[in-house]
């Protein structure tokens, strides 16, 4: 009877098992998809962090081309006073010139009528004039010597008015040069300007294109974490029903084969008190002189061999001793001579967690200690080899594979692996996971994770330098 039991049992559970196949397989469906799109969610936040290290270094570039342009600018406005510096000085030379040029003039006109007029007093006769007038020969010798002193005085005044244009005259020459560099450099510097303006402005274009790839970017990242939580949802939905229809089914099973035992056992009574009553018939038949049957009309509660039965014809000595065993919600036998009392087990269950907590206390340094050695490898998506190449989340699962701790694929699926812990709490070998993002937690606020395909596997300072979805505890 009790084969025929578990059989039912086991036949309702597995048309059960039929049922929800269907939902299972769905669900089946909705966890790759999910992967999939837990995959490009994290392909995605990648793209933003290229993107966003890439328009940082053209900001610096732009930010040097500025500083350079700034340059550039002071040197044309220091360019621009040294210009008009040179045109006061031109300015003022060619008004010297022309002082020196009339000082000259007067002094050759004076010079001119000195010599006309001598000339014009006849000649050597003004010498002959000037000797008669003379009353001794000193007068004359000193008559001769102040005319040859004011002659040579005036020769000396012209050959210094000659210089002092010459001189003039060249320094103008000179500014004139000066000026004409001047400007030439003033226009380099002009066309220099001009240019650093023009990468400016076609590096600030690619800045805004960036900034317009990165907004694409999140825009996909949002569109892809949307449909990670629709797909979330769905799946809870779908276990939800799976299991209450697992349920469902597992409780028909039972009210079913109790049922059938029930029924079965009813049945076994009876005929056991139908032998039983025509047993008893049999022996408590007595016969008369003639072999004719006498009929007892007496209720004895107790047979010749002194038996005593209840009130279903069951012997008093085998009631509920027969096949009666309890069996659990899988159709097993119950043996309570072998079972563990709640007290044994909840101790045994309390000395097994504290155990592994032990061991596990500092597990989690030499977690941090194996994955930093792969710092500067290459972050390549879709990857799990340390050393060839990963991306965030085939580096974690390399990481705690060699601790023997099996991680799902995704860094979606591992925010739901081990035990939730908060970022205040969290230690060294913890699990930091992000929004498409996962990285190993070090302590003192930093991070190793594989970032992306400039700076591959790195140490960030920073764990919470983007929002934290949830820290998880796994040794």
């Amino acid at each position: 009877m009790k084969k025929r039991i578990v059989c039912l049992t086991l036949a309702l559970l597995m048309s059960a098992t039929q049922v929800v196949s269907v939902s299972a397989s769905r669900e089946d469906e909705l966890r790759e998809e999910q992967a999939i799109t837990s995959q490009q969610l994290d392909a995605t936040y990648s793209r933003m962090d290229e993107l966003a290290y890439a328009k940082s270094q053209l900001e610096n570039e732009i930010s040097e081309l500025d500083s350079n342009l700034v340059s550039v600018m002071v040197s044309i406005d220091t360019l621009k006073g040294d210009i008009d510096n040179k045109e006061v000085d031109i300015i003022k030379t060619k008004q010297d010139l022309a002082k020196a040029q009339k000082a000259r003039d007067k002094q050759y006109e004076s010079m001119k009528l000195r010599i006309q007029a001598l000339y014009e007093q006849g000649g050597d006769a003004a010498w002959f004039q000037m000797m008669l007038n003379s009353e001794d020969l000193s007068e004359l010798l000193t008559r001769a010597e102040n005319t040859q002193q004011m002659y040579e005085q005036d020769r000396r005044n012209l050959d210094k008015y000659v210089n002092t244009i010459n001189e003039v005259n060249n320094l103008k020459t000179q500014y004139e040069s000066d000026k004409a560099e001047l400007e030439e450099m003033k226009a380099s510097y002009e066309q220099q300007s001009y240019d650093l303006q023009c990468q400016i402005d076609q590096k600030k274009s690619e800045s805004a294109d960036y900034e317009n790839e990165i907004a694409y970017a999140q825009q996909q990242a949002t569109e892809y974490a949307n449909l990670l939580a629709e797909q979330t949802a769905e799946i809870q939905r779908l276990e939800a029903e799976r299991i209450a229809a697992e349920e469902e089914a597992r409780r028909q099973a039972e009210e079913e084969a109790a049922r059938q035992a029930a029924e079965e056992e009813a049945a076994a009574k009876a005929a056991e008190q139908e032998q039983d009553s025509e047993s008893e018939e049999e022996e408590n038949v007595e016969y008369d002189e003639n072999g004719n049957e006498i009929e007892n009309t007496d209720d004895e509660s107790e047979s010749d061999d002194g038996v005593e039965y209840d009130e279903n014809g069951d012997s008093v000595d085998n009631a509920g001793a027969s096949d009666d065993v309890e069996y659990d919600e899988y159709g097993n036998v119950i043996d309570s001579d072998n079972t563990v009392s709640p007290d044994d087990y909840e101790s045994e269950q309390s000395s097994d967690s504290d155990s592994s907590s032990s061991s596990g206390s500092g597990s989690g340094s030499s977690v941090v200690d194996f994955a930093t050695q792969f710092v500067g490898n290459p972050y390549v998506w879709g990857g799990t080899s340390l050393t060839g190449g990963a991306d965030c989340s085939g580096f974690t699962q390399s990481v705690y594979a060699n601790f023997g701790v099996s991680l799902p694929r995704t860094s979606y699926e591992q925010q739901n692996a081990g035990t939730e812990v908060s970022y205040a709490d969290a230690q060294p070998g913890d699990l930091i996971c992000y929004g498409g993002h996962v990285a190993i937690y070090m302590g003192n606020g930093r991070i190793v994770h594989a970032s992306n395909s400039v700076d591959g596997i790195k140490i960030s300072d920073n764990a919470a330098y983007r929002t934290i979805v949830s820290v998880r505890r796994l040794v």
